[in-house]
């Protein structure tokens, strides 16, 4: 069976990432281009990854190579015309979150993708996380019995980049972090979201130089969804201490609890007064290793089979849809319901 060829387009962090992914753990998939309008990131990554085809835009890279699909990990206002011109050309499209900035530019990514016949994946690697999937294959055997309560945090450290800290460039934290608690909740729960409630709060960004109207580093929300289930999540970026992402999952029969603190089952003894240490995850990519790894397996597994993945465009849209309400809820500090903004389509 042929090689899936990809474009990856965006060579920055998540770039990189998923260039070492493909390079390392997908053998089904071939990393035959490489795009970033940035030259100094470009050639980086492309040097350590040993991408020869380079270009700064996708234009360019549709008219110079053959390939199969692409993977977007730029920032998410180009989100939407990136995937629709890949689509129209014909190429597979993994898709990082957030999908998108609004409904619309959503909606224009799933017509453009159905329309011309090709797979459209979202990048939310906690379904594919070992941890999440068994958690999430417990709860359908009816483990833990019917989901009451879902609680998901997750902390990260790093001042996130200029401009996802704008509210005009960007849906804020709650897109950029929350979007995987977000879905998680979605997801665990098998239920819609009714409303959200969400609280934030700057405590950092002024020593750290962030003027940015409506700018927040800690966010906390409360969702309701149809079923009746309940969900609460916590975001602080930058959270300093290191990379936190811990679900608690209450239902009727019992409880379930996904990640810990510490990052490795290692503790280390050093002397009386400083104790036992045990470290915990630097980063993201730390601690979701296997759901990058198996995201993109899955999504060339796909694009050769020609099937459905099991992440959709719908899935990046509900992510899309709450982060709007979340983000109108502090705004005017009031529970928004979604049907407010489906009506509005952001």
């Amino acid at each position: 069976m042929a090689n899936v060829r990809i474009c990856m387009i965006g060579a920055g962090r998540v770039g990189k990432l998923h260039s070492g992914t493909l390079r390392r753990h997908v053998p089904g998939g071939e990393l035959v281009a490489l795009v970033d309008p940035f030259q100094k990131v470009l050639d980086e990554t492309g040097d350590q990854f040993e991408i020869d085809r380079r270009f700064s835009s996708l234009e360019q890279a549709l008219e110079a190579v053959d390939f199969d699909a692409v993977v977007i990990t730029t920032p998410t206002p180009t989100h939407r015309d990136l995937a629709v011109l890949a689509a129209e050309q014909g190429k597979h499209v993994f898709l990082e979150k957030p999908m998108a900035l609004t409904l619309a530019e959503c909606d224009d990514i799933m017509s453009a993708t159905a329309r011309h016949g090709v797979i459209l994946q979202m990048g939310f690697m906690r379904r594919f996380d070992p941890d999440f999937a068994a958690a999430w294959e417990r709860i359908q055997a009816g483990e833990i019995g019917e989901v009451m309560i879902i609680k998901s945090l997750t902390h990260g450290p790093g001042l996130p980049p200029p401009w996802a800290t704008d509210l005009k460039t960007s849906n804020g934290n709650l897109a950029e972090v929350n979007s995987h608690d977000l879905d998680t909740a979605r997801w665990l729960s098998a239920s819609t979201p009714l409303r959200m409630y969400v609280e934030v709060a700057n405590f950092k960004g002024a020593e750290r130089g962030v003027t940015s109207d409506h700018y927040y580093d800690n966010m906390f929300a409360t969702v309701k969804f149809e079923s009746g289930a309940m969900a609460s999540i916590s975001g602080v970026c930058p959270c300093d201490y290191g990379y936190d992402s811990r679900v608690e999952i209450v239902g009727k029969k019992g409880i379930m609890q996904i990640g810990e603190l510490k990052g490795e089952s290692i503790v280390v003894g050093i002397d009386r007064d400083q104790g036992l240490v045990t470290p915990i995850f630097r980063r993201w990519p730390d601690r979701f290793r296997w759901g990058y790894i198996r995201e993109l397996e899955h999504f060339v597994d796909c694009v050769h089979a020609e099937r459905r993945p099991i992440v959709t465009g719908e899935d990046g849209r509900w992510a899309v849809a709450m982060v709007l309400a979340g983000t109108r809820s502090f705004l005017e500090e009031r529970p928004v319901y979604l049907q407010e903004v489906i009506t509005s389509n952001g």
